[in-house]
């Protein structure tokens, strides 16, 4: 084969057929042809072991959860190991393997594939005007050897940039539309298949199969933004102050995410002040913030007597008071309308107070991941906290938080006050957690948060790709 024929091909791969799929009503985001998909993504090549891939495989319809063939060597491996090797010897997402799969002749959904199908199966060195008959193409031929051949490419396209007309930020025109790639994977997507439809192909699957879906609770943010996101109720809020983030989670966590992951969630409305900040209506009412409640100040009395500053009110619309529940009226009766730490002297034992209701806390852990430095434990005398109505369940952990009980290995993230089983290890990797962020709870404190549903990354996004 001519340098120059070799350079044409690797130039022009592309689809023999491009399966068109369907836009998920689930990717509620538009396709970015600049910003495809991360290098971060593309490059992680962790993402799943040999199991997990024939795991995915299993839940899918294809041929290939028990297909069988030569490898690049000759050796007759499954399709699971045969895509892990290539994976792994290349240092390639093995995600980007199994979307190309589909991408380029449907094998993983496809049960009865035409043999050209699996011979073909990445569309490696195959152009629109050549021919796989010609011997310098069809010793490209075969499973094993275009999933080998095709992972090695996308590696050697990072190692070697300057040899391929798609650069990062560098503009060109493909099907007639101006494109400048945002990072070195989506310019090696086009370097593989150079025209906007079967990228646009590959990122339907990716994301229909692969975009994290994060629990509710969790703080994200977009890798290179200062923006910070809360995932509540499957839609993203942003903080819109440093104030408005410390004062309700602290030092919590943030997980840094790709701009896909981030914009797969339809924006919510935005948290823009405070917790117990002081918010006045268009008709006088003075409310505070306390979570996601407002609490109406009963007069100007009340507002007196516990202190309060006209110059801490801000006035807002109607329209941004509706974003928060309706709480309990603080009147003069009121107790700790804000919030207290209260510990009994005698015992020892500590309870978050707030409206003469009082909530046991269980376990120093939850002490200390769920109240910041502006909490105080006040030590005060039984007496005292009898006045109190005990509540009938102590607080809960806060949401986001992983927990384990002390003679199991089983864990869970809190979300929605539930607790969910992380149940792989891939799931736990792939939505950024370490073990060093798992806390053990004793069984009071576990049996506090209900049994919710299991997180599952993988066969979640498989359930609704194939719907």
């Amino acid at each position: 084969m001519t340098k120059s024929k070799i350079c044409t091909i690797l130039l022009f791969l592309s689809l023999l057929l491009s399966p068109i799929l369907a836009v998920n009503p689930a990717l509620a985001f538009d396709f970015d042809p600049n910003d495809i998909i991360s290098d971060g993504d593309l490059q992680d090549y962790s993402t799943m072991d040999m199991n997990a891939i024939q795991d995915f495989l299993n839940n899918q319809k294809g041929i290939l959860k028990t297909y069988n063939t030569n490898d690049n060597f000759g050796i007759t491996r499954s399709a699971a190991e045969i895509i892990y090797n290539a994976a792994q010897t290349y240092k390639i997402n093995p995600k980007w393997i199994l979307a190309t799969l589909q991408k380029e002749q449907s094998l993983v959904t496809n049960p009865t594939p035409k043999q050209r199908d699996l011979d073909w199966a990445m569309g490696y060195a195959v152009c629109d005007s050549c021919s796989t008959d010609d011997p310098q193409i069809a010793m490209f031929k075969g499973f094993g050897t275009q999933v080998d051949r095709a992972t090695y490419r996308i590696r050697y396209y990072y190692d070697h940039p300057n040899e391929f007309n798609y650069k990062i930020g560098q503009q060109c025109t493909i099907d007639g539309q101006n494109v400048s790639p945002y990072s070195q994977a989506t310019a090696n997507l086009y370097i593989y298949t150079p025209h906007l439809k079967g990228n646009y192909n590959f990122w339907n699957i990716w994301n229909r199969w692969f975009s994290k879906i994060y629990p509710d609770g969790t703080l994200i943010q977009q890798t290179g933004s200062d923006k910070v996101w809360l995932i509540a109720g499957g839609k993203r809020r942003e903080f819109w102050s440093k104030s408005a983030l410390a004062s309700r989670f602290g030092t919590n966590r943030i997980t840094e995410v790709s701009k896909n992951d981030l914009q797969r969630y339809e924006i919510g409305y935005p948290i823009k002040y405070a917790n117990y900040s002081l918010l006045k209506s268009p008709a006088g009412k003075i409310y505070l913030i306390v979570n996601n409640e407002k609490k109406e100040i009963e007069s100007a009395e009340v507002f007196r007597e516990i202190g309060y500053n006209e110059d801490e009110v801000i006035e807002v619309t109607d329209e941004e008071l509706s974003y928060y529940a309706d709480g309990r009226q603080i009147t003069l009766n009121s107790l700790y309308p804000q919030g207290a730490l209260l510990q009994d002297k005698n015992t020892g034992g500590v309870y978050y107070v707030e409206d003469g209701i009082k909530y046991p806390i269980w376990s120093k852990e939850i002490l200390a991941i769920n109240y910041n430095k502006s909490y105080k434990v006040t030590k005060v005398s039984p007496e005292e906290l009898d006045k109190y109505v005990t509540a009938a369940n102590g607080v809960k952990l806060r949401d986001g938080t992983l927990v384990k009980l002390p003679a199991e290995n089983k864990v869970y993230v809190i979300s929605n006050g539930q607790r969910r089983w992380i149940s792989n290890e891939n799931t736990f990797n792939q939505l950024g957690y370490t073990w060093s962020e798992v806390i053990t709870v004793n069984d009071k404190v576990f049996s506090l948060h209900p049994q919710g549903e299991d997180l599952d990354l993988l066969v979640g996004n498989t359930k609704i790709a194939t719907n």
